[in-house]
């Protein structure tokens, strides 16, 4: 995971440098500043539309007694998309147009949630004890078992031990 956070945070702001050289050694640096701020307004004002459109689709949910998930999920991957777009480069706003895309969030929404499903059922199937950690090794507790052990016990507490003294020594 680390190695993750690592290409986020270094890789991605190189290669938006890399880019950026690149596009103004070919269009110079006003018209590539311009692009950069054309792209930010045009993504912006998508934003604003599409994120409307979602929070009606949402509230028309709510309203049936629905759990808006796929509203949920578009308004995510919005919100990924605003913080691409207004982050000045050409990689971030490729990925954060892409994300404006219906069928890309669509795509997204299905290979995302099959993971968790399968995660779900995967954890399921460990709880149950099935799995190669039963419920007995690593220390864990099958908390699907209902069993009562029945025992008895003596206080040993200060008052206990005035009834039997030697039990402290």
């Amino acid at each position: 995971m680390g190695i993750v956070f690592l290409f986020l945070f270094i890789g991605i702001p190189l290669l938006e440098i890399a880019v950026l050289i690149q596009v103004g050694d070919q269009i110079g640096l006003w018209s590539t500043i311009g692009l950069i701020i054309l792209t930010a307004v045009i993504g912006t004002w998508m934003l604003k539309r599409q994120g409307l459109a979602t929070l009606a689709r949402a509230q028309t949910q709510l309203n049936q007694g629905a759990i808006p998930a796929q509203e949920l999920f578009d308004g995510l991957c919005l919100l990924a998309a605003g913080a691409l777009l207004l982050t000045p480069g050409f990689v971030t706003d490729s990925i954060g147009f892409s994300l404006l895309l219906p069928p890309v969030r669509e795509l997204l929404r299905n290979t995302l949630g099959q993971k968790i499903f399968a995660g779900i059922q995967q954890q399921s199937f460990y709880r149950q004890g099935s799995g190669p950690q039963g419920p007995t090794q690593a220390g864990s507790w099958n908390k699907g078992d209902d069993t009562v052990i029945d025992g008895d016990y003596q206080d040993v507490t200060k008052d206990g031990a005035e009834q039997n003294p030697d039990r402290l020594k």
